[in-house]
C-alpha cells in the first residue's frame, strides 16, 4: 500500500520524523492506507512556501490565475470517481453521496474562477479638486486552512477556490480522519502545474500544525471548518497577530414543520436533512419541532419512511446511509438516547447499535422529547432525529431560537405570510423554507452566534480573503 504524504512547496513530502499512522475505513474497520504524520517543522517549511509564492502569485493578472481553477474544476470532474471512493472509504459516506459532494466541490472552484475576474474597488467623489480618492482590493496575504473530515473535499475547495482566486497562497491541514481525500486532491493540483508553493498540503498533529499556523506571523488569516469549542480556541490565539478569521462553526438546526405543511414533502425533507451523511453534517436537522394537532400523522409518515432506508458499506450502490465515522461518534448518539428515554421520550423506531460489523447505528426517531434532556442543547451529529410538540408560531419561534448556535434552520409551511415572518424571525444564517438543502454556490453560507464568523461562497466568499486599501491621491 502506498504511503499517502504531504504537498509542501510543489513537492510530495515525507514526515521529518519519518513517523505515520494509518486511516481505517468505519464500515469495515480495515485499513484504508498509511499517511505521513508531521508536525511544526513541516508546517513551518509549508509556510516558508506558501510566502515565498505569494507575491508572484498576487502579482498574476486575475484572468490567470483563474484558468488555473478552471483547469482544476475540469480535472475533478474527469476524477470525481476516484475522489469519491476516496471520501468513502475514509469516513464512510454512501459513494453516491460522495459523488455528489465531488460535484458541489468542483463547482465553487469554478465559481470562484469567475470571482477571481469580479474583485471591484471603487472611485470616490474628493472634497478636493486636487485629489482622486480610490478604494482598492488586495489579497490578505499566505492562509492557514484546517478541514473537517464530514465533507473533506468541499470544505477543501470551499477555501482554496477563493483564497487562490484573491491572490492569496495557502497552507491545508485536512482532518486526521481524511488525509487521503486531500491528498488525492493534490494529485489533481500537481497535474495542472500550479506554482510552486502556492498551494501546500500538512498532515499530523492538529495541536503543533495548528498552533504554528496560529503563531507564525506569516500567515495573515485562518480559515476553519469545525466545532465550536475548537472555533474558540483558535479565535482567542489569532488575536496575537490580529489574524484575520473566518470560522464555520457548530449547528443545532431546527426543522418545523407548520399544520398547514405538506406532511409527505415535510417527511422526505427530514430525512435528506437528518439522516445524509449518517447525520453527521452541520446544517442537519437537531431538533425536529410540529405542531401538535398534526403530530401524529406526521409521525406515522416518517417513521414509515426511516424504516425503509438502506443502512450499509457507503460502496455499496444501495447503501443510503453508512456507519458513523468512529467509536467516540457511536458512544454520543447512544448516550443522547438513553438520555432522552429515561427522562421519558417515546422510542419510535431504531434505538440501537446495528448487527452488521463496523460503526453503523440504526436510524432513530424519538418523540415526546423536552427540554430537560441533553439531545435539546447539544448537538448529535448522528442519525437521531428528537420530536418536540408545538402549539403556536410564537412558541416555536423561541424555542427554535433557544441555543447558542445560528448556523441552519428549515421550516415548512403553505402560508406565505407566516414563510416571511418567521424567516425573518428565526436567528439563523441558512434558512430553509420548503427546503432542506439550500447549500449552492452562489450564496453565502454561514452562521449567526456562536456559530461562526465570514461567509463562504457567493461573492462574499472572496471577500473573506481580501483587504480593502484606500487611497488618497494628491496632484
Amino acid at each position: 500500500m502506498v504511503l499517502k504524504k504531504m504537498f509542501i512547496n510543489g513537492e510530495w513530502t515525507d514526515s521529518y520524523s519519518g513517523k505515520t499512522y494509518q486511516v481505517l475505513n468505519p464500515a469495515t474497520n480495515e485499513k484504508v492506507a498509511d499517511v505521513a504524520y508531521g508536525s511544526t517543522e513541516e508546517t513551518r517549511e509549508a509556510i516558508k512556501a506558501a510566502s515565498t509564492a505569494f507575491n508572484p502569485w498576487a502579482s498574476l493578472t486575475a484572468k490567470e490565475r483563474s484558468v488555473y481553477l478552471t483547469n482544476l474544476y475540469e480535472l475533478m470532474i474527469k476524477e470525481k470517481e476516484s475522489l469519491a471512493e476516496s471520501i468513502t472509504l475514509e469516513m464512510g459516506k454512501p459513494i453516491k453521496e460522495a459523488r455528489g459532494e465531488v460535484e458541489l466541490a468542483a463547482e465553487y472552484l469554478l465559481w470562484n474562477a469567475e470571482e477571481a475576474k469580479r474583485v471591484y474597488g471603487e472611485s470616490l467623489p474628493a472634497s478636493h479638486a486636487s485629489k482622486r480618492l480610490q478604494v482598492i482590493k488586495q489579497p490578505i496575504g499566505p492562509v492557514g486552512a484546517i478541514v473537517p473530515w464530514n465533507f473533506p473535499i468541499s470544505m477543501l475547495t470551499r477555501k482554496i477556490g477563493p483564497a487562490l482566486a484573491a491572490g492569496c497562497t495557502i497552507v491545508i491541514k485536512p482532518a486526521s480522519k481524511t488525509p487521503g481525500s486531500a491528498v488525492r486532491f493534490f494529485e489533481l493540483i500537481e497535474q495542472i502545474n500550479l506554482p510552486k508553493g502556492v498551494a501546500n498540503l500538512v498532515i499530523g498533529s492538529a495541536n503543533s500544525i495548528g498552533d504554528e499556523l496560529l503563531s507564525n506571523p506569516a500567515i495573515k488569516k485562518i480559515t476553519f471548518t469545525g466545532s465550536t469549542s475548537i472555533g474558540k480556541k483558535l479565535i482567542s490565539k489569532s488575536s496575537e497577530h490580529v489574524k484575520k478569521v473566518s470560522m464555520e462553526l457548530g449547528g443545532h438546526a431546527p426543522f418545523i414543520v407548520f399544520e398547514d405543511a405538506d406532511l409527505e414533502e415535510a417527511a422526505d425533507g427530514a430525512i435528506i436533512s437528518k439522516f445524509r451523511n449518517s447525520g453527521q453534517t452541520c446544517i442537519c436537522l437537531n431538533r425536529l419541532f410540529v405542531q401538535t394537532s398534526v403530530k401524529e400523522k406526521f409521525e406515522s409518515i416518517l417513521v414509515d419512511k426511516v424504516k425503509s432506508l438502506v443502512v450499509g458499506n457507503g460502496m455499496d450502490e444501495n447503501t443510503e446511509m453508512g456507519p458513523l465515522v468512529d467509536d467516540a461518534a457511536l458512544e454520543k448518539v447512544e448516550s443522547h438516547i438513553k438520555d432522552a428515554v429515561q427522562k421519558g421520550a417515546a422510542l419510535l423506531t431504531g434505538g440501537k447499535v446495528c448487527e452488521q460489523k463496523g460503526l453503523f447505528y440504526e436510524p432513530t426517531i424519538l418523540s415526546n422529547v423536552n427540554s430537560d434532556m441533553d439531545i435539546t442543547y447539544d448537538e448529535t451529529f448522528g442519525p437521531v432525529a428528537p420530536i418536540y410538540a408545538f402549539e403556536t408560531e410564537e412558541e416555536v419561534i423561541l424555542a427554535a431560537n433557544d441555543t447558542e448556535y445560528g448556523l441552519a434552520a428549515y421550516f415548512y409551511t403553505k402560508d406565505l405570510g407566516r414563510s416571511i415572518r418567521v424567516s425573518e424571525q428565526l436567528e439563523y444564517g441558512i434558512i430553509g423554507v420548503n427546503d432542506a438543502v439550500p447549500t449552492t454556490v452562489q450564496a453565502p453560507f454561514g452562521g449567526w452566534k456562536q456559530s461562526g464568523l465570514g461567509r463562504e461562497g457567493g461573492h462574499q466568499g472572496v471577500e473573506e480573503y481580501l483587504e480593502t486599501k484606500f487611497l488618497s491621491i494628491k496632484y
